[in-house]
């Protein structure tokens, strides 16, 4: 075991999609420090104007351990916990500096943005508005914060174009 090993460090680790608050209840009960960034956003949904706290990073909560196999394993058997985010040598620190920041952005009433930086060829699906579901390739940037997606059906590509916020990159 490498001696960097027992040093407490923040991880991230990747959640079941909308696991985040229970594994963030699973964490504390198990008295393991961790930290989900929220930030308060207007609800989505039409028939609502309500403002709501969600997670800064969906899908990921960080956690501080030194990874010795005990706890590494009751991070990982925690309901909703997926995995450590990191490489093939194991998984990676964040470092503190960056969770302090967090810390300080979600403490304050400032707005806070977030996204990807979308490139040709990404990947992507509309999560949010009437197309919601479509899956398809980033195309380009458009006019006024959206986005053209290409889909291909048939053996033909048609392309649409939806707000920015409405898109996510999809994994691989």
């Amino acid at each position: 075991m490498r001696p960097d090993r027992l040093i407490k460090a923040w991880y991230v680790l990747h959640t079941k999609s909308r696991f985040e608050n229970v594994v963030t209840e699973g964490l504390l009960k198990k008295s393991l420090e961790c930290f989900l960034p929220r930030v308060i956003v207007r609800s989505k949904r039409r028939d609502r104007r309500l403002l709501i706290k969600v997670p800064l990073f969906p899908g990921y909560v960080f956690v501080r351990t030194d990874l010795n196999p005990a706890e590494h394993l009751e991070i990982l058997k925690t309901t909703g916990a997926v995995k450590l985010i990191g490489n093939s040598l194991g998984p990676v620190p964040v470092p503190r500096e960056t969770i302090d920041s967090l810390k300080i952005m979600v403490a304050t009433d400032s707005p806070v943005t977030t996204g990807y930086a979308f490139r040709r060829g990404d990947r992507v699906m509309v999560v949010n508005g009437p197309l919601e579901g479509v899956v398809g390739i980033f195309e380009r940037y458009g006019n006024k914060g959206r986005v053209v997606v290409q889909i291909e059906a048939l053996g033909q590509y048609a392309a649409v174009e939806v707000d920015v916020e409405d898109v996510t990159k999809l994994p691989g």
